[in-house]
């Protein structure tokens, strides 16, 4: 079966709220924001005839496999062009964006200084206009959120030690089959760390 644009989008907002680690939001209030109530109907009535949605709004296996889901993940301590450019490039993987937020304990053993707790840097994230969802990491186990969204693609940043093989290697062992794919960047040199540096001279 062809999924279309529309389609697409309503199933992906509704598969978005129901993400474990999100807000866990109302798909139609989320909706209602910019449908009017009959048209919402319309689509939500669709995607349950073509058994993508269940009647309770829970988005079925059918619908799931009509989705690409994209997920990344960063510190986003100080966020910059060039995260936005990362994750955009990463929402046009697929159809849904999932970032990953790293915790506060995560930032404390890989960084010397934190300006935002890892809930004000959700919510900065948050409000980036191509993000459909943002969770905050574990603390210890960088697969907890991967098992838990089972994403499609893993989209790593320009600048992050990850490596790719790692990466695909452990969701191997999750039993999934993500692909991992390294995001380039026109501004390679614009990283947090190199402006917390420019920071530090200026004040000093």
């Amino acid at each position: 079966m062809i999924v279309n644009r529309i389609q697409k989008s309503t199933l992906g907002l509704v598969w978005a709220c129901g993400v474990d680690g999100a807000d866990g939001a109302d798909p139609v209030q989320e909706m209602s924001k910019f449908l009017e109530a009959d048209e919402i109907q319309s689509r939500l009535g669709r995607l349950v005839r073509d058994g993508m949605l269940t009647e309770d709004m829970r988005v079925t296996e059918k619908g799931r496999a009509a989705l690409t889901v994209v997920m990344c993940g960063g510190v986003f301590d100080i966020v910059h062009h060039g995260h936005t450019h990362a994750l955009a490039a990463a929402k046009a993987l697929g159809d849904v964006l999932v970032v990953v937020v790293a915790s506060d304990e995560t930032v404390k053993k890989t960084k010397k200084t934190m300006l935002h707790d890892a809930c004000t840097r959700r919510r900065i994230v948050e409000s980036i206009g191509v993000v459909d969802v943002c969770m905050v990491g574990h603390d210890t186990d960088i697969f907890a959120s991967v098992r838990a969204v089972q994403p499609d693609i893993i989209a790593l940043g320009y600048d992050q030690t990850h490596r790719t093989k790692n990466i695909e290697d452990g969701c191997r062992r999750l039993g999934m089959k993500t692909k991992v794919v390294r995001l380039d960047s026109p501004v390679p040199d614009v990283t947090s760390s190199n402006l917390k540096k420019d920071v530090s001279l200026d004040v000093m």
